[in-house]
Parts: structure tokens; C-alpha cells; sequence
């Protein structure tokens, strides 16, 4: 095994989980907290000088192979460790994110009497991404999947004496397997037509699905091969390529969360805000985007299937974003701009913007980790309440994190005005969504691939809906006057969350209402602070200062053939340019009417069908339970009850059972013990058999 800096990423966070989490007894929980900090924290250093190789230096491809993983008739899997420019964009996405996570844990967690459990859950959730995002093949990528998969479980449920708790992470983990499922079936078919799951050659004469160079030595990929094989179903001939790549993606909708598969994300909220934010920014979401970006040359072969990504990300984006504007839950509002925003990300995918969507997974961790760690402030300042009606006024006790959270707004709104930055090689000026949101939506624009016009216009019509319901959260947390939840002692998930989260029980309605209307709130400590602010700056600075090389005049060197290089170009309508800043203010415009200026509209507008059909997000968890829950138990009953019991046992064991029962229950009966009684059958029997006799002898005469 060869250790190196890029070994020693992976590895650490894994060897401080074990430790953490099975030594917690003698370490107690500062160490295992401060252990598991510090080993994230060791990844995070070694990570930026690679990135910052591959965009500024001259920084090349390697693959550090660690152990045979498995081979068993053909079928090889190796332990691998490998950089290039997607693995070290995602390295410093993962570990970035998590270290800060890990931060601001401290002191978010920092009365609860389990932290060692919850770290050591933290930094294995770390290394399966960082498992996944440096596999160099479809067997290590798939341990990390689903590795990441049980991290979740375990985060999510994490409060495991709340019942919505561990339903939340039971829904999670089944939702996935449906995806996984297809996951698992695209491999076989990846490695029943190629003959490989290796994705790039480490040695000369190597199977592999791309081409790479080997000590100079160029091996030519196997991938094109696909387009010239089908699968035979009988009577019905599939396209290889396209059957490959649209299971592959099936997978993708499961663990990022898209549409039909997405009803696990909002419930992921039942575990501690941080979880949240590592979940929802960088890592278990962003898999399936980076698996489909890191495939982008079998989604070149295969139209259909590209174009399905296309319609289902679009969809996404567009469904999401309507669901997001009812829901009263802070961190649900934005756990469903999660949801909208990974379907720009694969739309993006879906028309061949690669780059741009991987743009998007790169800003997107930044602001949405933002908002996310700053929705967790909020919710600590004001004494654990998540329910937005029961806020307002917070600005005013709570200054830093109105400010932190603002500016994640206009990221993740995608604020910026196009045509003024051309001297700095930009397409416009503005935080860090507006260049990678734009970019996708211009690409859709721009392609001629199936679903591309549905998907531009469901881009403009999302980014309306995000700025409405940002602005919404914005200004029923931090403006106007407070208003306290007079349920506050009597709500069960409250209270839940209060004992099982370890904090005193004092809700804000019990506290002095300040003179000036604002909430009974405070600050939060520094060292949750601090993360926001650093993430605060990636959102601002990270779309300007990488725009260049992700998608700019750099971005051929950059990206350097690891994935189909999308040329973007700046010859676009100047209506079409313009559309997502004019629709990105027009929701604005409309949250202040609703919400600052005429309040009483926004009350009445919930009062009615369209709301309540949004509210319960399109009643897909009542569609699905009455299907597939109810309908899974009533087929149950159906062989339970009438196939096994009334059929099988019916007529098998138990009917025969049941008429021995009823012949000896009446045969005994006869058995009376008087003679008179057997006479009397004997009788009767000798006068039947002689009337037999007599009749067969008449009709034998005859």
C-alpha cells in the first residue's frame, strides 16, 4: 500500500471515526471532537494546494492504487486513489464544507450527551464521499454510495428517541434503495457489454471505459463501444448505451433527490441542523451529479437518456421551487432549494453543460451551506423554533447572522447583472450563483438536445419562484415584529428536539418581549459564527475568481479531456441574457408586497387550494402512501389472509385437519353404545341392499 498526501485525505477522516466513535469511553467527547476536527481539518489542507494545481499550476491526472479490491472471474475492482480536476474540485467541495460543519458542531452540539456519536457519524460521512469522489472505478464508487447512504441513516436518525426521527431515516434509506437498484443493474450492463468498471487505465493493455495515458502512452477507452451494441429482449432491441446510462441514472434521482425519488430530502431535516448542511451541500446530493458529469461520455452516446436527465432535472428545478413557497419550516424551505437547485444541475448535464453543472455543484456548497449553518443559528438564537410564523424581528438581536444569511440570498438567487465585467473576462458582474445558474440556463437556451427549450424556460420560471420564496424566508425571519408561537410548551417536536438535543427548556415566549418589536433572540457563539463568515466569502468571491477556468478562456486547460468540454458562447438574445436578473427582481418585488407591505395578501393567499395543494408538496407522500404502503399491505392481506390461509392452509394442512375434526366430531355420534340402536342401522342398511339387489336384478332381466 503507498501512502501519499492524497492517501492520507481519504484516510483520515475514517481512522478519527473509529477512534471517536469506539474509544469515546476513555477519550471522553472533547478529544473525540477535537480528533475528528482535526483529521477533517488535515484533509481540508491537503486538498487546496491540489485544486489549487489544477486551476493555477500545471497540475496532471494520477491514480495512487492502494489494494486489489476484488477479482473474481473477470470482474476486478482496485482500491484506487484518483486525481484529476473533478476529484480535486470535489475534495475541496467535501472537505471544506465538512471541516466548517465540523466547527460549527461544537457549538451547536455542544450541550448534547452523545457529540462522540455524532462526530464520529460526521467524519464517516466524510470519508465515503471522499471514497466516492476519488473511485477509479464503479465498485469503489459504488462502497462510497452507499457508504454515504448509511452516514445519512445514522445523521438523520441521529435523535433516535424521536419517532419522526427514525421514520425520516428509514424513508431515506428505502427511497435509495429503489434507486440504488438501477445503480446496481447499470454496472452489470456496464460491465456485461465492455467487459470493464475500471473508468481509467493505470497500466498498458488496460480495459477501460475512457481514454488516458500511461507513462506516456495513450490507451484508447472502451466507452464508444456501447453505441454499436444492443441489448435483446426477445422480440425488442435496446440501445446499450442508452439502457447503461439511463439505469446509471436512476440511481442519480435516488441519492440526489430528484423527481418521484425526491420525497426522502425534506424529511432528512428531522437530524441536527449541521447534518443538514453536510447532506444537502457538498456531499450525499451532489453524488449523482458527479457520477453523471464524471460519465459525461456515455451520456454524449446516449440522446435518449440524456434528454430523459434533461426533462427530469427541469422538472425538478420548476416542482421543487413551487413547494418551497408554502412551507412554514425554515430549514424545509431551504431543504426544497436544494432539491430545485440539483435539477439546474442536471438539466445542465442532460444539454452536455458538464462544466456548467459541475459550476453549480461547486458555488451551490458554498451558499447553501450558508444558509443552511445560518437557518441552524437562527433556530439556536431563538431557542430551538423552526416554524417562520413564530419569528420576525430577528434582525435586529441577531445582526451577523441576518448579514451571513443575506448575502447566501443573493447567491443563491442568483443576483448579478450581465454585460458589465468583460475587462475582467466575465459575463457579468454579481455572488457567486449568478455565474453558474446563468451559465445553465443560457446552455439549455443554447442546445438543441431533446427537453432543452422546456428545460431553459422551467430555469427562468424556477428562478422566479427561488428569489419569491428566499425573500419570503428573509422577511418572516428577520423583519418586522416578533411573533411568539403560543404552542410553544405544547409542541411535541419542539419538545422532542429540546430534550433529546440536551439544551434547557426555555422557549422565547417566555422571555421579555423587547420594546422594539424585535425577537426575544441571541447571537450565537463565535465559533458557529466563524464558518458562516468563511462561507459567506465563497459566496460572494467563488463565481468571479473560478468562472475562468470552469467555464471561461481557461476552461479547456482546466478540465483537460476529463469530461466532454462544453464551449460556451455569449451570442444569445439579449432577452434571453437578461431573463433571470428581470425574474430574479420581479420576485422580490412580489415577496415585499406580500410580506413587508401587505401581509394581510400573503395570509389570505394561504388560505386557499392552490397553497394547500403546495404546502403538502403536491400530496406525493399521500399518493405514495395510499400506492405503495397501503397498496403493498393490501396485496399482503390479499395473499395473506385469502392465498395462504383461506387457499393454501385451506384446502391443504388445515382443511384436511378440519374434516377429520368434522367426521369423527359426527361419526362419534353414532357411537351410542345401545343395541337397539345398531339393530336399527342394521335394519336399515339390509333394506337398502336389498332394494338394490332387487332393482339391479330387474334391470339386469331386462
Amino acid at each position: 500500500m503507498q501512502f501519499s498526501a492524497e492517501v492520507l485525505i481519504v484516510l483520515a477522516p475514517l481512522f478519527a471515526a473509529a477512534i471517536a466513535g469506539l474509544f469515546q469511553r476513555y477519550l471522553g467527547d472533547k478529544v473525540a471532537m477535537g480528533l475528528t476536527t482535526a483529521s477533517v481539518g488535515l484533509s481540508l489542507v491537503l486538498s487546496w494546494p491540489i485544486f489549487i494545481d489544477f486551476v493555477w499550476g500545471d497540475g496532471q491526472a494520477r491514480v495512487t492504487e492502494l489494494f486489489s479490491f476484488i477479482d473474481v472471474a473477470g470482474f476486478t475492482s482496485t482500491w484506487s486513489v484518483r486525481i484529476d480536476t473533478m476529484s480535486a474540485i470535489m475534495l475541496v467541495v467535501v472537505n471544506t464544507v465538512s471541516f466548517l460543519v465540523h466547527v460549527y458542531s461544537i457549538g451547536y452540539m455542544a450541550e448534547d450527551p452523545h457529540r462522540a456519536r455524532f462526530f464520529s457519524y460526521l467524519s464517516f460521512f466524510t470519508f465515503a464521499m471522499l471514497a466516492l469522489v476519488t473511485a477509479n472505478d464503479f465498485l469503489q464508487l459504488f462502497f462510497g454510495w452507499e457508504g454515504v447512504g448509511v452516514a445519512s441513516y445514522l445523521l438523520i436518525g441521529f435523535w433516535f428517541q424521536k419517532r419522526s426521527a427514525n421514520d425520516a431515516a428509514i424513508k431515506a434509506f428505502v427511497v435509495n434503495r429503489i434507486g440504488d437498484f438501477g445503480f446496481a443493474l447499470g454496472i452489470m450492463a456496464c460491465f456485461t457489454f465492455l467487459g470493464t468498471i475500471k473508468f481509467f487505465p493505470t497500466a498498458a493493455g488496460d480495459l477501460a471505459l475512457f481514454a488516458g495515458s500511461v507513462n506516456g502512452v495513450e490507451v484508447a477507452g472502451q466507452i464508444e463501444r456501447l453505441a454499436h451494441q444492443a441489448l435483446v429482449l426477445g422480440d425488442v432491441v435496446l440501445p446499450a448505451a442508452e439502457v447503461t446510462a439511463f439505469l446509471l441514472f436512476i440511481g442519480a434521482m435516488g441519492k440526489s433527490a430528484q423527481f418521484f425519488l425526491h420525497v426522502w430530502l425534506p424529511d432528512a431535516m428531522e437530524g441536527p441542523t449541521p447534518v443538514s448542511a453536510l447532506i444537502h451541500a457538498a456531499t450525499m446530493v451532489t453524488a449523482g451529479v458527479f457520477m453523471v458529469c464524471r460519465l459525461g461520455e456515455l451520456y454524449h452516446i446516449a440522446p435518449l437518456a440524456s434528454g430523459f436527465v434533461t426533462i427530469v432535472g427541469a422538472t425538478t428545478a420548476l416542482f421543487a421551487a413551487t413547494v418551497g413557497l408554502a412551507q412554514n419550516d425554515i430549514k424545509r424551505v431551504v431543504a426544497y432549494s436544494t432539491c430545485s437547485q440539483l435539477g439546474y444541475m442536471f438539466f445542465a448535464a442532460g444539454v452536455g453543460a458538464y462544466n456548467a453543472a459541475m459550476f453549480h455543484l461547486f458555488t451551490h456548497a458554498f451558499f447553501k451551506a450558508l444558509l443552511f449553518l445560518g437557518a441552524g443559528s437562527v433556530i439556536h438564537g431563538l431557542h430551538h423554533e423552526q416554524d417562520m410564523r413564530y419569528m420576525g424581528g430577528v434582525r435586529k438581536p441577531m445582526p451577523i447572522t441576518w448579514a451571513m444569511m443575506t448575502i447566501g440570498t443573493f447567491a443563491l438567487i442568483g443576483f448579478g447583472i450581465p454585460g458589465i465585467g468583460a475587462v475582467f473576462g466575465l459575463p457579468g458582474l454579481g455572488f457567486a450563483g449568478f455565474y453558474s445558474k446563468d451559465a445553465i440556463i443560457e446552455a439549455a437556451y443554447g442546445s438543441h438536445g431533446i427537453g432543452a427549450q422546456f428545460a431553459f424556460w422551467c430555469g427562468v420560471g424556477a428562478a422566479l419562484l427561488t428569489s419569491f420564496y428566499s425573500w419570503r424566508l428573509a422577511f418572516m425571519t428577520f423583519e418586522g415584529k416578533f411573533r411568539p408561537n403560543p404552542h410553544a410548551h405544547h409542541d411535541d417536536h419542539a419538545a422532542g428536539a429540546h430534550a433529546d438535543h440536551g439544551h434547557d427548556d426555555h422557549h422565547h415566549d417566555g422571555h421579555a418581549k423587547p420594546a422594539d418589536g424585535s425577537a426575544p433572540a441571541h447571537e450565537s457563539p463565535w465559533i458557529m459564527l466563524a464558518p458562516l463568515i468563511v462561507l459567506a466569502i465563497g459566496a460572494v468571491l467563488a463565481g468571479a475568481v473560478f468562472y475562468p477556468y470552469f467555464l471561461g478562456h481557461h476552461a479547456g486547460e482546466f478540465w483537460d479531456h476529463v469530461i466532454p468540454f462544453h464551449e460556451g458562447h455569449h451570442d444569445f438574445p439579449t432577452w434571453v441574457l437578461w431573463a433571470p436578473l428581470i425574474v430574479t427582481v420581479t420576485g422580490f418585488l412580489l415577496a415585499i408586497v406580500f410580506y413587508l407591505w401587505k401581509p394581510g395578501a400573503s395570509k389570505a393567499m394561504a388560505k386557499g387550494p392552490v397553497w394547500a395543494f403546495l404546502y403538502n408538496k403536491w400530496y406525493f407522500d399521500e399518493l405514495y402512501n395510499f400506492v405503495f404502503v397501503k397498496g403493498a399491505r393490501a396485496l399482503g392481506d390479499l395473499f395473506w389472509k385469502w392465498g395462504d390461509q383461506k387457499t393454501i392452509d385451506g384446502l391443504g394442512p388445515d382443511g384436511v385437519a378440519a374434516s377429520s375434526r368434522f367426521f369423527s366430531r359426527n361419526l362419534r355420534k353414532v357411537q351410542t353404545g345401545f343395541v337397539y340402536h345398531y339393530s336399527f342401522v342394521m335394519l336399515i342398511a339390509a333394506v337398502a341392499f336389498g332394494a338394490y339387489a332387487i332393482l339391479a336384478g330387474i334391470g339386469g332381466g331386462q
